[in-house]
């Protein structure tokens, strides 16, 4: 993920533009790497490293998730919504 892509996202979800920490804008950087990860697992499929990082990345992104939920339960259900990462 390269910087401009993620000034981006840290604008989207964000609450103000140097908001880098809030659970939000860390769930939605970790959810646009995992995306990248997937389409590259896809014509790479014996990249097993990568297949690592990405089960990590995941992993911190439902903590992110399950903190938001106990937090604030309003802004977890627009941010998956947003994100569409649940059915």
């Amino acid at each position: 993920m390269d910087h401009d892509s993620k000034k981006k996202v840290i604008k989207k979800y964000g609450t103000h533009e140097k908001d880098t920490g809030s659970a939000q804008v860390q769930a939605a950087i970790l959810t646009t790497r995992i995306n990248q990860l997937t389409d590259h697992l896809k014509s790479h499929k014996n990249d097993i490293h990568s297949r690592q990082g990405l089960l990590k990345l995941v992993g911190k992104r439902r903590r992110h998730l399950q903190y938001l939920k106990t937090k604030n339960q309003e802004d977890y259900t627009k941010l998956i919504g947003k994100l569409d990462i649940r059915k």
